[in-house]
């Protein structure tokens, strides 16, 4: 929802194996000001692919994946593409998962059932950083 035309939004990529959760995780954070969906994926290989065609700026990953598994991702994107913000939703959500992910290259963790609000208000929180850092970057020129 982008109520700013002249700052850029927050591009964001789901990944989660069931269609119904992305849908519903599309509708919720994509309502967010400042914040677009640009794609989804149900597997480690098509997420990173369009994570890069796409060029996302955080990537919201499940750790269940359909054909692999979210820490997959989560070493591909440390390795490939350190820019881009990985935050894992997750009902894995027990300490061992927690650490794991978070030394593994995710940025931020949270459990879907007792955490959500905090993951959908850091979303916000990080879509209005990334216009910010965008009224300053050097030849940026908005009306």
């Amino acid at each position: 929802m982008n109520s700013s035309p002249n700052l850029p939004d927050l591009r964001v990529f789901l990944v989660d194996d069931a269609v119904s959760v992305r849908r519903r995780l599309a509708a919720l954070f994509g309502a967010l000001d400042g914040v677009e969906i640009v794609g989804e994926a149900e597997e480690p290989g098509a997420a990173f692919a369009g994570i890069d065609t796409r060029v996302a700026d955080l990537v919201v990953t499940e750790l269940h994946l359909s054909g692999g598994t979210g820490m997959e991702l989560l070493r591909l994107l440390a390795r490939k593409m350190p820019h881009v913000i990985v935050m894992v939703l997750t009902n894995h959500s027990g300490a061992w998962f927690r650490h794991a992910c978070l030394t593994g290259g995710a940025h931020y963790f949270f459990d879907k059932t007792g955490e959500f609000d905090l993951a959908r208000n850091t979303i916000q929180r990080l879509a209005g950083e990334h216009r910010t850092r965008a009224l300053f970057q050097p030849g940026a020129h908005h009306v």
